[in-house]
């Protein structure tokens, strides 16, 4: 069955992207270099043709093998970096000055081994830099032909349309699952609105989303899903009805929970271009053709009110976490 394409600025690409970060760091060791290298080339031979990756993940290897796996076969995918979110000595630091910007672009630019960066993120708001400032700063990079569109990410629709009135955005990536559903509040409608592609991460939960269920005492010890309280106990534990509803619908229409899980985020906003991360080649087939899964309209009304918002146990981020991000809250999440 043919997949209809989404847009991404003058890109059309298919409806489930992917995102690199696994492969580099975030839910356990990074996976052996030549492994990973002929994983993002089978990517592309799946029919993959927009990935991300961002400065931050595993310190720049992330890009790096990119560059190493990919350079030849850059004209096949949408590549999709970010900034702002950086690196020194082994350190993560936030810095959105202009200068720091462009400076990490170049460095990104080397890393991935490409003259152009199709999509460049903020990976996160500075709250020391008028995002104005930021965005002039991008959009001289768009201007020198470094990148060809400008993103954003975690940030609200007030910061969005501060943004896009300095310069057009292209894309907003957010996190946006049946478990997290905050982008419902605002920042959809303001994507909808100014023409911008939104683009959700982490839309099979974090792994929740799936037919084995997680171990929260089996993490990693560089597993970040260790500091989030929704993956932990007791509020994993809380959530675990919630799971074998999903497994159910799943089962009944014939897909995994993940596809479960991607239909429903596709479902949701007809442009937005999901972009589940994978180390396993067989979830790696199974997210492509999640794009392929037709959920029945009663079914996704079932979804919906079994996934409140209200119904999740458990925060999405720690309060550290939460408070890098501009993302809306709902109201019980403020309390």
């Amino acid at each position: 069955m043919a997949v209809a394409k989404r847009k991404i600025g003058p890109f059309e690409v298919h409806p489930v992207g992917l995102g690199c970060m696994n492969l580099s760091h975030a839910y356990g060791p990074a996976q052996d270099h030549d492994q990973a290298v002929a994983f993002l080339r089978q990517a592309l031979d799946l029919g993959y043709d927009f990935l991300d990756t961002a400065t931050i993940y595993g310190m720049g290897n992330n890009e790096k093998l990119i560059g190493a796996a990919l350079a030849d076969r850059r004209d096949e995918f949408v590549l999709a970096s970010k900034c702002v979110m950086g690196f020194k000595d082994g350190k993560r630091f936030l810095d959105a000055r202009p200068a720091t910007i462009k400076a990490a672009c170049d460095a990104s630019l080397t890393r991935l081994k490409t003259e152009v960066i199709d999509l460049y993120y903020m990976h996160r708001p500075d709250p020391d830099v008028p995002i104005e400032d930021s965005v002039r700063a991008l959009a001289d990079l768009v201007q020198a032909g470094e990148i060809r569109m400008i993103g954003l990410s975690e940030m609200s629709a007030d910061m969005l349309r501060r943004a896009h009135a300095v310069h057009p955005i292209a894309a907003m990536q957010s996190e946006y699952s049946l478990m997290t559903r905050n982008p419902e509040i605002a920042v959809l409608d303001a994507c909808r609105e100014l023409g911008v592609t939104f683009v959700p991460f982490s839309p099979v939960g974090r792994g929740y989303l799936a037919d084995q269920p997680l171990d929260p005492n089996g993490y990693h010890d560089s597993d970040l899903r260790r500091t989030f309280p929704r993956f932990t106990d007791p509020h994993h534990s809380a959530n675990l009805e919630l799971l074998q509803f999903a497994y159910d619908h799943a089962q009944a229409l014939g897909c995994s929970v993940a596809q479960l899980a991607l239909a429903w985020t596709l479902a949701q906003d007809p442009g937005c271009v999901p972009i589940p991360g994978t180390t396993n080649l067989q979830h790696l087939q199974d997210n492509f053709a999640a794009a392929q899964v037709e959920i029945p309209a009663d079914v996704l009304t079932a979804l919906n009110a079994a996934f409140a918002p209200e119904a999740i146990s458990g925060a999405r981020y720690s309060p550290a976490a939460q408070a890098t991000v501009t993302t809306e809250q709902f109201a019980f999440e403020q309390n």
